[in-house]
C-alpha cells in the first residue's frame, strides 16, 4: 500500500534482504486472513509491516532498549535471543515509526510467544508470521493455511501444538508463555 511506503524504505534499510522479504510476506498474508474475518485490513497490514522490525538489531542492542523503556526481560528472552525481538519491535514501533495504536503495538509485542486470549489482531500477526508464503519447513503447514481463513483459534491451537512439539523434540527452552497460550488453545485443536 502506498500509504506504506516510507515504513517499507526504511525497514529495508534497517532489515537483512531475507527478512525484509519474510516481512512482506506476512504484511501482505495478515492482510488476507484479516479480510477473511472481518478486521480492519489495513491495521493488520501495518502490524504485519512491523513485527520484525527490532530482528536485525544484536541481541545487546534489543536488551537496552528493552532495559532502557523498562520492559520487563524474562529469562527465557534471556536464553533464547531470538525471542526478544518481539518486544523490542513493539518499542521501536512506538520510538522509530511512530505507532501509537496500543493493538498494533500489543500484537508486535506477542508475536513469538504467543500468550492466551489473544485479541483478533495478536492472532492475525501470530499467524501470519508462520505461514506467510515464504514458510515452507513448519509440519502440517497446508493444514495450518486452511485453518487461518476459518478458525483463528482452532490455528493457533495447532501452530502452538506444533511449536512445542517441535522444540521438545529439540530439546529447546521453551517459554512459559508459550506453554499457557497453548494451554488456552488446546481446547480448538482439531485431532490431525
Amino acid at each position: 500500500m502506498k500509504v506504506f511506503e516510507p515504513i517499507q524504505e526504511k525497514l529495508k534499510i534497517a532489515l537483512d534482504e531475507p527478512r525484509y522479504e519474510h516481512t512482506l510476506g506476512v504484511m501482505y498474508t495478515a492482510g488476507c486472513i484479516a479480510m477473511a474475518h472481518g478486521y480492519d485490513v489495513p491495521k493488520a497490514m501495518l502490524a504485519g509491516l512491523l513485527h520484525d522490525c527490532a530482528k536485525c538489531m544484536t541481541h545487546e542492542e534489543r536488551l537496552e532498549l528493552c532495559e532502557k523503556n523498562q520492559v520487563a526481560v524474562t529469562a527465557s528472552e534471556l536464553e533464547n535471543k531470538a525471542l526478544l525481538h518481539a518486544k523490542a519491535g513493539a518499542i521501536l514501533a512506538k520510538i522509530e515509526y511512530d505507532i501509537t495504536d496500543e493493538d498494533i503495538l500489543h500484537a508486535i509485542a506477542v508475536h513469538t510467544t504467543g500468550e492466551p486470549n489473544m485479541n483478533m489482531l495478536d492472532k492475525i500477526i501470530y499467524i501470519a508470521d508462520y505461514i506467510e508464503p515464504g514458510r515452507d519447513k513448519a509440519p502440517n503447514l497446508e493444514l495450518v493455511r486452511a485453518l487461518a481463513y476459518k478458525d483463528l483459534d482452532a490455528c493457533m491451537a495447532q501452530i502452538l501444538y506444533d511449536t512445542l512439539h517441535y522444540l521438545q523434540s529439540r530439546g529447546g527452552h521453551i517459554d512459559q508463555t508459550t506453554t499457557e497460550a497453548y494451554e488456552f488453545y488446546k481446547g480448538y485443536r482439531k485431532e490431525v
